[in-house]
């Protein structure tokens, strides 16, 4: 006579299932997976727990729920948010090198922030947040910035378009960057090549070194923000009102660093520097854009 096969385990346990097991209330399971403190997904936005790695959590041969991450702002340079890490002893360190180096170091757990502005069909970052696939991360308002062309004291008369600036030398950003994303787009819609731009060998790796390869002379235009047009005195030709966000995972939300930064965010001294600025808009700041499953 043949033997009824044993019933397989379940590949995912559920709230209760997990309750049971650890014979705690299902509130309590709630919020270790809340503080991502117990082995977890988020399936068609149903709390499922991987039955393997519970087990192994429970033995304490699991590793942790999710790797710590450091205290590290990636992403794209904003001159107000670099202020606002050191003005408010926030404690975290910057390493800006574009948009799309941030949400790569964000995708590997190589940083806790990362801030973008990259130009989609529909608006700014939304689609380039979700399109990572990772979770537990949400996407939070930093400002709305006014974006245009720098122009120098001297080429002020002879550039008043996006078109003017074939045969002009123009300091580019470094591929990857939310503003080299746009400026590819911009050109394109005027009918300039981008390969036929002069200007100074290398890249501009953040909105100062654009802007100071105009004032130096070096360059006779470059896609930067009003803020840095004012500081260098050079004239400003607005364009468009682009969306600058912070992509931070949840857990390191609520830590220290993070939560100083924010909070120094909503201060007098932080409304009054962005004034002093110029070219920022703060009515969305701190509005959740994007929340990960």
């Amino acid at each position: 006579m043949l033997q009824q096969d044993e019933p397989r385990r379940p590949q995912f346990l559920t709230t209760r299932e997990v309750a049971d097991l650890l014979r705690v209330k299902e509130r309590k399971v709630y919020d270790l997976a809340a503080a991502d403190e117990i082995p977890h997904r988020r399936i068609t936005g149903k709390l499922l727990f991987p039955a393997e790695e519970i087990h192994a959590w429970i033995d304490g041969t699991g590793s942790k729920a999710t790797r710590e991450r450091p205290d590290v702002l990636a992403g794209s340079h904003d001159p107000l948010l670099d202020w606002a890490v050191r003005a408010s002893g926030c404690g975290l360190a910057t390493l800006c090198n574009g948009s799309r180096d941030g949400l790569t170091r964000f995708e590997e757990g190589k940083a806790a922030l990362a801030g973008i502005h990259i130009p989609e069909d529909t608006g700014w970052n939304v689609a380039s947040a979700a399109g990572l696939g990772v979770t537990n991360a949400v996407l939070v308002a930093w400002a709305i910035r006014q974006r245009g062309l720098l122009i120098s004291p001297e080429s002020a008369r002879s550039i008043r378009s996006v078109g003017d600036l074939e045969g002009k030398r123009v300091a580019l950003r470094q591929p990857g960057a939310g503003a080299a994303l746009l400026f590819s787009s911009l050109l394109a819609e005027a009918g300039v090549d981008e390969d036929k731009l002069a200007g100074p060998k290398g890249h501009a790796h953040t909105e100062g070194e654009a802007a100071a390869a105009v004032a130096a002379g070096d360059a006779d235009a470059a896609l930067g923000i009003e803020a840095m047009a004012r500081q260098y005195k050079l004239g400003f030709l607005p364009l468009v009102e682009e969306s600058f966000d912070l992509l931070i995972d949840r857990r390191s939300y609520f830590t220290e660093p993070c939560q100083q930064l924010l909070a120094f965010a909503h201060t007098q001294d932080f409304v009054e520097k962005a004034e002093a600025l110029g070219g920022y808009r703060l009515e969305v700041l701190g509005s959740v854009r994007w929340l990960s499953p």
